[in-house]
């Protein structure tokens, strides 16, 4: 019985993902699915979100490098609220944008599943990231965000400490190479030393200095939960 399909690189577009939707609908044994650079745009992840309204297989989709754009990200946003299995989802590398991000921390707001969420390099700024962090002040199962490579400055840091002063699932945020400066910084750093959940902020190549670099080397030596900090 096949359970984990790997179809990477194939060029299989958006008529490719209405196929691969219209046999998800149905089908009970595929959990992980990998669909990583294969021009799928909003379009093809409409289809792909309308058959995890209800799919109770899948538990992994990779969507990395396409092309889904807002439009795919809100598609797929509406499809993750009321689904139950989908654990994973990636979707480095797909412009999805401000407007994508709000679709995504809507989700986040009524999922009960998702664990893993990965939307580096998606040109998200401050309002994508207030949202997605406002969304972590009451979700209660994702565990890691990764929101590389995008253009986050000093209000979206703030966003997230403050929501890591009521979150208490999340393990990994991923914030490198940002826009972060030493006011969105020692934000974190604050948010940091009262934290007693998250175990991995990852905040290196951002645009802080060496007083702010040290605080957070004091924060991360004081907190014996806190054992990856990364800073340069």
């Amino acid at each position: 019985t096949l359970t984990t399909l790997n179809l990477s690189e194939n060029a299989i577009g958006d008529q490719g993902a209405q196929h691969l939707a219209h046999a998800l609908t149905n089908n009970t044994t595929l959990a992980i699915l990998n669909l990583e650079r294969n021009e799928i745009t909003g379009l093809g992840a409409q289809h792909l979100g309308n058959a995890l309204t209800s799919n109770t297989a899948l538990t992994s989709l990779d969507l990395g490098n396409n092309e889904i754009g807002n439009r795919g990200a809100q598609h797929l946003g509406n499809a993750i609220i009321n689904n139950t299995t989908l654990i994973s989802l990636v979707l480095m590398l797909n412009e999805i944008g401000d407007e994508g991000a709000q679709s995504l921390a809507f989700a986040l707001r009524n999922n009960r599943t998702l664990t893993t969420l990965n939307l580096c390099n998606n040109r998200i700024g401050d309002n994508g990231a207030q949202n997605l962090a406002n969304a972590l002040i009451n979700n209660t199962t994702l565990i890691s965000l990764d929101l590389r490579l995008n253009q986050i400055r000093d209000h979206g840091a703030e966003c997230f400490a403050n929501a890591l002063r009521s979150n208490r699932t999340l393990v990994t945020l991923n914030l490198q190479n940002n826009e972060i400066r030493e006011k969105g910084a020692a934000h974190l750093a604050n948010a940091l030393s009262d934290h007693t959940t998250v175990a991995a902020v990852y905040i290196r190549w951002n645009c802080f200095g060496e007083e702010v670099r040290e605080r957070l080397m004091e924060v991360a030596k004081g907190n014996e939960r806190l054992k990856l900090l990364a800073v340069p």
